[in-house]
């Protein structure tokens, strides 16, 4: 399950270009992708409201803790 991820940047604008991340990266979204996706039609299966699988999927992401948060 391949797809087009955006160029990975740094906070300073840099593109990220080593090989091995951008593999890294492109291999972890695919896998959130298809998670997601399973999440998604078991809530529809189960008749749960696909604006409600949605809106908390979304919510998931906007909880999600920056451990590397410089302070």
């Amino acid at each position: 399950m391949s797809n087009e991820w955006p160029k990975w940047v740094r906070d300073d604008g840099s593109v990220v270009s080593c090989t091995e991340k951008v593999k890294v990266m492109a291999e972890n979204f695919d896998e959130l992708k298809q998670i997601a996706q399973d999440a998604l039609e078991d809530g529809l299966l189960m008749e749960v409201s696909e604006d409600q699988m949605r809106k908390t999927l979304h919510e998931l992401v906007d909880q999600l803790i920056n451990p590397y948060n410089k302070i």
